[in-house]
């Protein structure tokens, strides 16, 4: 049995006794029934639940297939079901913020069981896929630089506007945001929009870079055709990256929400472990030795100066991005 599914076993069996010593606390501590239950009677819930999340979890961590389909299943649509309830009444917003986490651990730990691997490439497909802008004679850079802006507008009015007021929003609803005084929030949002100021301009400053120089725009379905190592890139391989993570938690300073901050940090996580793989490995198709030597010298998170002077930059039909 391999490290993966070993771990993934090992997910189900804590799922199993976490779900075990919350239903023990249910029955036992009123505060944390309200918190997690609302109004929902935890007798008719239990009934329900301890065999489709806990004893299910507790068969999928011996090996058993079945389970492991039973116990995401039930997890996903108890995580969805609490959540459309914690939304109209109010209440039990805290068992909305465990069962969550739970599902998506559940979900990633039967794909484990299941099929051996996560399937990020799913996550590359269609408009996400890598594929280079085409280049068009007499364009020239301009017209990546408007094209450039159009993808900021969108990307910033949804992952920095829509979600984040939808999240803190939804914050206030479940009743998990926390109780600070006033000078602390003012603080907070002070420091939100310092750093969103900053991470703002670091953003438009990389991807200005990528679309004059690199003969597209820093969408994967219009990628660049050379390997942009200008500008910040010098000091750091995905400056647009720590950009998006920077504003997004700016974005929850801003609005005194923590769910903010968690989906900034979560979407770091997403980014670092499914998708910067295929992007490495496709600038590594691409541009061979250039990229390789480049990735030497320069770090993906931690600004520095580079050991040795960058390649130059070349064209490449292939499909992919630099960033």
């Amino acid at each position: 049995m391999s490290r993966q599914r070993a771990g993934a076993r090992s997910y189900f069996a804590v799922q199993a006794v976490a779900g075990a010593v919350w239903w023990l606390t249910v029955f036992t501590v009123p505060w944390v029934r309200d918190a997690t239950l609302g109004g929902l009677d935890p007798v008719v819930t239990a009934v329900l639940d301890v065999p489709l999340f806990v004893i299910a979890s507790a068969l999928a961590a011996a090996g058993l297939r079945r389970a492991v389909v039973v116990a995401a299943a039930w997890t996903v649509l108890v995580a969805v079901a609490l959540a459309g309830y914690a939304t109209v009444t109010g209440l039990a917003g805290w068992g909305v913020l465990a069962m969550v986490p739970a599902a998506a651990g559940s979900v990633l730990a039967a794909c484990l069981l299941l099929v051996g691997r996560i399937p990020t490439e799913w996550l590359v497909r269609g408009p996400f896929a890598f594929r280079p802008a085409p280049v068009r004679p007499g364009a020239g850079a301009a017209r990546n630089v408007v094209t450039t802006f159009g993808q900021i507008v969108l990307f910033w009015g949804v992952c920095l506007v829509v979600v984040p007021l939808v999240l803190a929003a939804l914050e206030e609803r479940w009743r998990v945001a926390p109780a600070l005084p006033a000078a602390v929030v003012a603080v907070v949002v002070g420091a939100g929009v310092v750093l969103l100021v900053l991470a703002s301009t670091l953003g438009i400053w990389s991807a200005v870079t990528m679309s004059t120089l690199g003969e597209g725009t820093p969408l994967p379905s219009a990628s660049t055709n050379r390997l942009v190592i200008a500008g910040p890139y010098r000091w750091v391989r995905n400056p647009m990256a720590i950009a998006g993570i920077a504003q997004g938690v700016a974005v929850g300073l801003v609005l005194s929400s923590w769910l903010v901050v968690v989906y900034a940090l979560a979407g770091s996580l997403v980014w670092n472990y499914a998708i910067r793989p295929f992007e490495e490995a496709d600038l590594h198709e691409r541009f061979g030795a250039d990229f390789d030597r480049y990735r030497r010298a320069v770090r993906c998170w931690l600004p520095r100066v580079p050991r040795e002077p960058g390649p130059p930059a070349r064209r490449s039909g292939a499909p992919g991005t630099s960033r």
